[in-house]
């Protein structure tokens, strides 16, 4: 197994001469639950852009390391549907479900870039074609009884409780197989109960083996679930660390957690 799961080097982004990340160096673990946390506007969701094609390093390099792939797929360039298939998946921090279709079809969705029908074969239905999509529909349907979503499968996502949305969009990630999922503030809007559960799910995924890399405001979650931490601040690492290490480093105390 690679000692890595994704390194990234010297990561810069600018926007009409404001650098919203400078030279960011990070590397994940195979298995690994990660933070990434810093003040608002420190270029943590820029940085998730930059990871899913959205936005387009103006320097460095992302490096995806697949099992026993040793020399790695560089993720950058690419657009985001090519770095899902290479199994890199996301959540963002507004939810962005297909609100008029059901559970169901919202995991079907993310089952697309795991498919092999050809145009042809879907317009003649052809028992490759059928076996195909009745795998789709019982795996789809397998994430979601993981997920507690089982019972909403015929309802329409937009329906869905908020907390149950943040599942579904969870459920939809890990439709596509990913290698590393990018989970954009999972807690956000969530009462104590479903935090928890929030918690529990992710220590399930990383448990399989997908590693985990999150943005996440709410600190108890991050210290009690998370490995290691990174710390941005304007665009630049600060930190990185234990949870332990992180809580107690001045840099961090000045810059997020307040003196």
């Amino acid at each position: 197994m690679n000692e890595y799961i994704l390194k990234i080097n010297g990561l810069s982004v600018s926007f009409g001469g404001i650098r919203a990340l400078d030279s960011l160096d990070l590397a994940l673990r195979p298995g690994e639950i990660a933070a990434l946390i810093g003040p608002n506007g420190a270029g943590k969701t820029t940085f998730f852009n930059c990871l899913t094609g959205l936005y387009a390093p103006s320097e460095g390099e992302i490096i995806l390391f697949p099992e026993k792939d040793v020399e790695g797929v560089s993720l950058k360039g690419l657009k985001p549907h090519q770095i899902t298939e290479k199994g890199l998946a996301r959540t963002f921090q507004n939810i962005r479900l297909f609100a008029q279709m059901t559970v169901l079809e919202n995991i079907m969705i993310g089952r697309h870039c795991r498919s092999r029908t050809s145009v042809l074969g879907a317009l003649l239905r052809n028992a490759a074609t059928r076996k195909e999509e009745q795998d789709i529909v019982e795996k789809s349907y397998a994430i979601l009884e993981r997920l507690g979503l089982a019972l909403s499968v015929n309802e329409l996502a937009g329906n869905l409780p908020y907390g149950a949305q943040r599942r579904l969009e969870i459920a939809r990630a890990l439709a596509t197989e990913p290698l590393l999922l990018l989970l954009d503030e999972p807690a956000a809007g969530m009462n104590p109960q479903e935090t928890m559960q929030l918690m529990e799910i992710i220590e399930e995924i990383a448990a399989d083996g997908i590693s985990i890399l999150l943005i996440e405001h709410d600190m108890k979650l991050v210290m009690s679930l998370c490995q290691r931490i990174f710390v941005i601040d304007y665009g630049q690492k600060i930190a990185q660390g234990t949870p332990a290490q992180i809580r107690s480093n001045p840099d961090v105390i000045r810059a997020y957690l307040g003196e």
